[in-house]
């Protein structure tokens, strides 16, 4: 995105630093069970400060009075877990890397999330690709003034609190099997928390506990992981025993479940920002666009970019039965200005949010990236790809 930096990492690149840096990478908490990118995103100034104002104008959004009642329909009535706090601590938030008809680069907000990310893992990642790779002065993953030691303070803070963190899990299903497993035994390194698996659960009264080294520990928060819509998949015995999350507990959550539904597509048509393409609820949409062709139809409640049509025709529509879960979106046009040793590639950035107690709102913090070279972005679409998969953006301070 910066064309002398780019040409100058790229003349520089070798694949012998590329599988040092991969190497210890695996290393350090575990073998990475998805594709690492050979180059971060290098990101100027403006370009940031475009994503940031399109995420202060939700953050306006969702701190409104109004917008629990506006997203309340957005929580299944069979996912309502109690005791829903009163604001996210943490909002992920994906923008594209486009072309305007200008055809000059700006963010276009895909999604978002009031969910965690890979928090932990961006840590390691910067800190690792340092030792192997050079890095301009003045770029940094950290955003809003944070560095490597006050990010590690700010997850600290929001997450495990003044509690003693063998009395904080992270809770999800399996995630020794998840791909994101990396960021689970990193958080377990820099916070102290362990990954739990739902299935382990022990409850007694309205208290979870959790066993460790042969002791059994009260749970006091959880730091969530755990996707209900995956939990659904499940096989009957799991979603059996999870079933204990949905019971008055003396458990806070770190996020609440009901806000990954709060904050999500299904927010998007309540926003109005040139950054962030025009979406509507599938059942309130009055007439299919003439242009339908520039449309992408998305189901509500799914995750890793699973049931979306990318190329929608009328018939596509008309077959959904539960059109209240859908919404349309505008497509936006990543634009394939990521120089590789072949063909360029199209990037994706996601902003971190954190929302401390006390504060009046949240503020970002960090990044990550991803990069493809195929119609779908995300790591598990370009396996057959180098200079694809999982990164970080390096962001001009």
């Amino acid at each position: 995105m910066i064309p002398e930096i780019r040409k100058s990492f790229n003349e520089k690149f070798s694949n012998e630093n590329y599988e040092a840096f991969i190497k210890e990478m695996d290393s350090r908490h575990g073998e990475i069970s998805f594709r690492i990118a050979e180059t971060p995103v290098f990101v100027p100034k403006n370009f940031s400060n475009q994503m940031i104002d399109a995420c202060e104008s939700i953050v306006d959004i969702i701190k409104s009075p109004s917008f629990k009642t506006l997203t309340e329909k957005a929580v299944p009535e069979n996912l309502v877990v109690p005791n829903e706090n009163d604001y996210p601590h943490c909002i992920a938030f994906d923008f594209g890397v486009c072309k305007n008809d200008n055809g000059e680069l700006e963010p276009q907000l895909i999604e978002m999330q009031g969910f965690p990310s890979m928090f932990s893992y961006e840590i390691m990642l910067e800190e690792v690709f340092r030792n192997h790779f050079e890095i301009p002065e003045g770029f940094m993953g950290y955003i809003g003034g944070y560095d490597k030691e006050s990010y590690i303070q700010l997850l600290k803070d929001v997450i495990v609190g003044d509690l003693n963190p063998e009395n904080v899990i992270l809770l999800e299903i399996f995630p020794e099997k998840q791909k994101t497993k990396i960021d689970f035994y990193c958080s377990e390194y820099y916070l102290g928390i362990k990954p739990v698996c739902v299935t382990t659960l022990i409850k007694k009264g309205k208290q979870l506990y959790y066993e460790k080294d042969g002791k059994e520990l009260l749970i006091k928060r959880i730091y969530n992981r755990l996707i209900f819509d995956e939990l659904l998949q499940q096989e009957p015995e799991v979603q059996e025993k999870a079933k204990i999350l949905f019971e008055e507990l003396d458990v806070e959550w770190i996020p609440h479940p009901s806000w990954f539904y709060r904050i999500s597509k299904y927010t998007l048509p309540l926003i109005d920002h040139p950054n962030i393409p025009k979406t509507y609820y599938l059942n309130k949409l009055e007439e299919i666009p003439a242009d339908l062709e520039n449309y992408v139809l998305k189901p509500l409640f799914s995750f890793a970019g699973q049931g979306v049509v990318i190329d929608v025709t009328p018939a596509d529509i008309e077959k959904i039965t539960d059109p209240e879960n859908w919404i349309l979106q505008r497509k936006v046009n990543y634009a394939a200005v990521i120089d590789t040793p072949d063909e360029p590639a199209k990037a994706e950035i996601r902003i971190f949010y954190f929302w401390k107690n006390g504060e009046d709102r949240p503020k970002p913090a960090n990044n990550l990236a991803r990069l493809s070279k195929g119609k779908m972005i995300g790591v598990r679409y370009n396996k057959d790809k180098t200079w694809t998969g999982g990164s970080f953006g390096l962001i001009e301070q």
